[in-house]
């Protein structure tokens, strides 16, 4: 059992803290992620909704937009999130979920966090305990403060811009990024001067990240490597920030365009690009 990165320097010497355990199962389309917690989840972990916790209600910054910093504060106090204990966050397998919730961490300031690389499907599998149902009680209040700013933050202006001038990674699916079907928001396309890059390429066939160097390679294909301004988008900011993990892995720092796809077509002036090139 590995964990897919460490964001930050290691803890104080002595003894490990043991981390606060974040279960953030969550499918576009369904089934509710509580639902998948309650049939079986890691012992200790706490539910965190991914619609709830994770994003600020859908509207004109897109379908999952960035979290106030008080609203994302609280909803960590709620789960137990200490500022000075380790966080280890998983979901079902690829990490696509968990890398929201450990991309808002880190940007909010919190500089021990850790994805469980294969999710619950790995811990399973290695023959780990498993709990079902819900907790009796609520876990002891957390004392995290958020503090924004503490990983790079695109917005639609500056996506556009890195387009032109940097790499813009888009990690949709190919058919959608090409135009060929959009089964969520009402336009279909991608923001012209995008890359096509699935985060699906980003993990083997059992949902554990790809090796770093592997990575590397994959990303440097595109454009992107180190020394090169590099962000990523999706449709609405999930799955982009599990493209920015796996950059991280690469040694890429890159930034994240939060509202995506959705937030970028609610202005009918911003353009879109359609087909295999970017346009």
């Amino acid at each position: 059992m590995t964990v897919a990165e460490l964001a930050g320097p290691p803890g104080p010497p002595g003894p490990p803290t043991p981390p606060t355990l974040l279960d953030v199962r969550w499918r576009l389309g369904g089934p509710p992620g509580i639902d998948l917690y309650q049939a079986g989840h890691i012992p200790g972990a706490v539910f965190t909704d991914l619609d709830r916790d994770l994003a600020a209600p859908p509207g004109p910054g897109g379908r999952h937009p960035m979290p106030a910093a008080a609203a994302f504060e609280a909803a960590m106090r709620r789960a137990g999130v200490r500022g000075d204990q380790p966080v280890v966050v998983y979901d079902d397998a690829d990490s696509t979920a968990a890398a929201r919730a450990w991309w808002l961490l880190r940007y909010f300031g919190h500089r021990q966090v850790r994805v469980l690389d294969g999710g619950f499907a790995a811990w399973k599998a290695a023959g780990h305990p498993v709990e079902t149902g819900l907790p009796a009680g609520a876990p002891a209040a957390g004392d995290f403060t958020a503090s924004p700013g503490h990983l790079a933050l695109l917005d639609a202006d500056g996506a556009a811009a890195l387009a032109r001038t940097g790499v813009l990674l888009d990690a949709r699916a190919g058919g959608r990024y090409r135009g060929e079907t959009e089964p969520v928001d009402p336009v279909a396309g991608h923001i012209p001067g995008a890359v096509s890059a699935p985060t699906a390429e980003n993990v083997t066939a059992d949902g554990t990240f790809r090796p770093p160097a592997d990575l590397a390679r994959r990303f440097a294909a595109f454009g992107a490597a180190d020394g090169t301004s590099v962000g990523a988008y999706c449709g609405s900011g999930v799955t982009a920030a599990h493209e920015v993990l796996a950059l991280t892995l690469a040694g890429i720092p890159a930034a994240l365009y939060t509202g995506s796809w959705s937030e970028w077509i609610t202005d009918p002036s911003r353009p879109v690009a359609t087909g295999p090139d970017p346009g």
